[in-house]
């Protein structure tokens, strides 16, 4: 008979003090545990994310926000968004990649390759960023083509027009028609 009491190992534990129910639910628990630390990161949904079509995407989008009943947890979703959003290059934050309209600073540039829209993007207000990570979420990695002929009803469908300043979704506005141009640009230069 195996002692499990003193100084074990990991696997001393599973072979020798668990039942094979009790191994199946750590194990269980342990992905689960693994999942929610890459979703969290955001890396797990990168990763899925990059093969998706903006229809996917804004899909999950109102998958995860129907997650939450509150308001103040949506906008608290909207914020830890912007935290994680990479910040943009100075050469960026340019007069010519300020979205008019908006009533914080907001910076997008865009750029093209492999057929594909880059956009990188900050605002100096917390909620505002979470936007702009919102909206470079559902076009980052799409052709042109794709993101001029979208129509971003997850912005809806979240209950975010309702829920915005008239500032803020003015300035909201403002970034969709500011990405929609640039989508127009790249296509007729790359047709």
């Amino acid at each position: 008979m195996y002692s499990c009491t003193g100084p074990l190992s990991f696997f001393d534990v599973i072979q020798n003090c668990l039942t094979n129910d009790q191994i199946q639910l750590l194990l269980l628990n342990l992905l689960d545990e693994v999942l929610s630390f890459f979703k969290k990161k955001q890396t797990f949904v990168f990763l899925k994310r990059y093969r998706m079509t903006i229809d996917e995407i804004q899909q999950d989008i109102v998958s995860e926000f129907s997650a939450f009943d509150d308001w103040m947890d949506k906008y608290s979703y909207l914020i830890e968004m912007g935290n994680e959003l990479a910040p943009i290059d100075e050469k960026y934050k340019t007069e010519q990649n300020l979205i008019r309209g908006c009533q914080s600073q907001v910076w997008i540039n865009a750029e093209y390759a492999d057929g594909k829209l880059l956009f990188q993007g900050e605002s100096d207000a917390l909620i505002v960023k979470g936007l702009v990570a919102l909206m470079l979420r559902v076009v980052n990695n799409q052709s042109p083509e794709d993101v001029m002929n979208s129509e971003f009803y997850f912005i809806d469908k979240i209950g975010l027009k309702e829920h915005l300043s008239p500032t803020r979704s003015n300035g909201l506005l403002a970034m969709v028609k500011q990405i929609k141009l640039y989508a127009v640009a790249y296509n007729k230069l790359n047709s």
